[in-house]
């Protein structure tokens, strides 16, 4: 007789649905080999832990295990503990390793070298983490690498997810009839495959073994649809929270949200910085921003609620998300629903910038200060050319500057003091943006005593005034506020 929490486990080593990955034997084999310490990375949710103790239990080792994990105060002073003094300790498998500080991670890197150099067998290291994990150790001492084995899981296959499910199947005499369903419906996860299977049986009112075959027709949407309903209990706020930032901009780029939205995407849970910059180019310049700066790592590190379900690597600029269910949330998110809850004007961009600046090197202090509070503030993408330094260094600058002021801003902010007509790239800038004028693009800001006549161009376009011999900051504060109303305001107008 076996009970539905023991067929079909929300936590803990399955009991009668194990199947091996197809990691499974190079971990066998990693495991018996002396001197040989192992690093498991790969997503949430997928068999890693549960492999490495199988294998284990497999060996004959499964007895004398310490498993510990960052997670757990206590387990980090056992951590230092074992890095102090390693003598005779075992196989010791150290759950999440990636959250480790980066002292105890180059303490760890310098005891696996020491291990696989004196070839000890009186102590074994597994280093358990997620996707790339083991990038940060391998960054911190490069030798590292050819003295551990590193097994990266990657997302099961469907025959093993249905693997999973037909076990199941014979431990509580019943058959699914929608098995292709849950095994699209996993992604590869055999986690989020054992949580749909113990749902349905609750439905199906499957609780032990039957006593005569059952057959389970509930269709496979509605058990999602009543585990979506559950899990947006606990996820809605922390999806939210990370979407926002630190508070909502809704005519910003939404950079944490887009974040958040390709992670959903993600097939193992994970994105890099790098390969995000080549694949979205319009929203590179808000992405930088909050990845470089460490406004990202900021803001997950200070709440616990973010903390809890993704992590970011700072060094390798790589975001995860740690826990499966979360992400099942996100895959199956109702994300045009999302943004309207959210309160974002627009997602979708089509330019680069939202703002591009054009001021004679004089006032250069003003155009920082106004770049500065139109990202941190507004979370706009604006073009400052000082926030683009490394790569305008060796451009030909005309290349570079014209598709900016041309075409790749929704609006041209123009400082005009009296400096600005007798520089040779002013006059290159407003070169290019001239025909803009007609499309309500430019936003002229004048300084005192260089307003318009009646006989000027710019005598029938409406500007904002600044005045030098006033406080800098009220005035700067001021002009973001309208001109990031404008650019709202635009958004809202647009067509969806």
């Amino acid at each position: 007789m076996a009970f539905l929490q023991d067929v079909f486990k929300d936590s803990g080593v399955p009991t009668y649905t194990f199947v091996e990955p197809n990691e499974y034997i190079k971990i066998v084999v990693t495991l018996s080999t002396k001197g040989r310490c192992l690093v498991v990375e790969g997503p949430s949710g997928i068999g890693k832990t549960t492999c490495v103790l199988k294998a284990l239990e497999y060996l004959g080792m499964g007895d004398s295990i310490q498993l510990l994990t960052p997670r757990k105060k206590k387990d980090i002073l056992s951590i230092e503990k074992i890095l102090d003094n390693n003598e005779n300790i075992g196989t010791v498998i150290i759950d999440d390793f990636h959250l480790l500080s980066i002292e105890n991670k180059n303490r760890l890197s310098d005891l696996m070298k020491t291990i696989a150099d004196e070839d000890r067998e009186d102590v074994k290291l597994v280093l358990i983490g997620i996707n790339r994990a083991g990038d940060s150790l391998v960054s911190l001492a490069p030798d590292l690498n050819n003295r551990i084995t590193t097994v990266k899981f990657e997302v099961n296959p469907d025959s093993k997810i249905l693997e999973l499910i037909e076990k199941g199947e014979v431990a509580l005499n019943a058959r699914i009839k929608y098995r292709e369903q849950i095994v699209r419906r996993s992604n590869g996860s055999f986690h989020i495959a054992q949580l749909i299977c113990k749902e349905l049986c609750i439905i199906e009112r499957v609780i032990m073994t039957q006593d005569n075959k059952k057959e389970l027709n509930t269709d496979i949407n509605y058990v999602v649809d009543k585990i979506m309903t559950d899990l947006s209990r606990v996820f809605e706020v922390k999806a939210r929270e990370f979407a926002i930032g630190s508070r909502l901009r809704s005519s910003g780029r939404a950079p944490y949200f887009h974040l958040l939205y390709w992670l959903s995407e993600s097939k193992d849970w994970t994105i890099r910085m790098a390969d995000i910059y080549l694949k979205y180019p319009t929203h590179k310049a808000s992405i930088s921003q909050v990845a470089d700066k460490g406004f990202l790592y900021k803001l997950i590190n200070n709440s616990e609620n973010i903390k809890s379900v993704i992590h970011y690597d700072e060094y390798s600029k790589v975001l995860t998300v740690e826990d499966p269910k979360f992400m099942f949330y996100l895959q199956n998110l109702d994300w045009t629903d999302f943004v309207k809850r959210i309160g974002f004007s627009k997602i979708n961009f089509d330019k680069k910038y939202d703002f591009a600046l054009s001021f004679a090197g004089e006032v250069r202090s003003i155009a920082a200060e106004l770049a500065i509070l139109l990202f941190e503030e507004h979370e706009c993408s604006v073009f400052y050319d000082f926030n683009e330094q490394h790569k305008i260094i060796g451009e030909d600058l005309t290349d570079y500057f014209e598709p900016i002021y041309k075409s790749d801003a929704e609006f041209i902010i123009v400082f005009l003091d009296r400096n600005y007509p007798r520089k040779l790239w002013t006059n290159f800038e407003s070169d290019k943006f001239k025909e803009r004028f007609g499309e309500h693009a430019v936003i002229p800001i004048i300084f005192k005593g260089c307003e318009p006549t009646q006989f000027d161009k710019l005598a029938n376009i409406g500007y904002l005034s600044f005045d030098p011999e006033k406080e800098q900051s009220e005035q700067i504060k001021s002009i973001a506020d309208i001109i990031v109303k404008k650019l709202d305001e635009k958004r809202r107008n647009e067509p969806s």
